[in-house]
């Protein structure tokens, strides 16, 4: 579900700064907004434990660009935007609970004899 939503967020990115609602017509610099997204790819597709947890802080920051999208651009800007918020809500919650039921494990594994 992270990957997924990760994915999800990098697509809109670039499908909505290029070609949907770009701010300037032709495209706009702003769909270089995805590509802090491709940097946590691989360390999800690894599974590494970091990742998921600073992804679940950096996310924050493109949910909180499409809230304020979302009140300010009009339609379909705005649409866009509530769906930036859904896919970054998605994706935080998928690494809480990844980093969540991985520490559950962990914990497991040192409390056996």
């Amino acid at each position: 579900m992270a990957v997924a939503s990760l994915l999800g967020l990098i697509g809109l990115g670039l499908v909505w700064e290029l070609w949907l609602a770009p701010i300037r017509p032709g495209g706009s610099w702003l769909a270089l907004k995805a590509l802090p997204l491709c940097l946590p790819l691989a360390g999800l597709l690894k599974n590494r434990m970091y990742t998921y947890r600073w992804v679940s802080l950096m996310v924050w920051i493109y949910f909180t660009e499409g809230v304020v999208r979302a009140w300010g651009d009009p339609a379909p800007g705005c649409w866009l935007a509530l769906l930036e918020a859904a896919l970054c809500t998605s994706l935080f919650a998928a690494c809480a609970l990844h980093v969540r039921l991985r520490l559950r494990h962990a914990a497991r594994l040192a409390a056996l004899p």
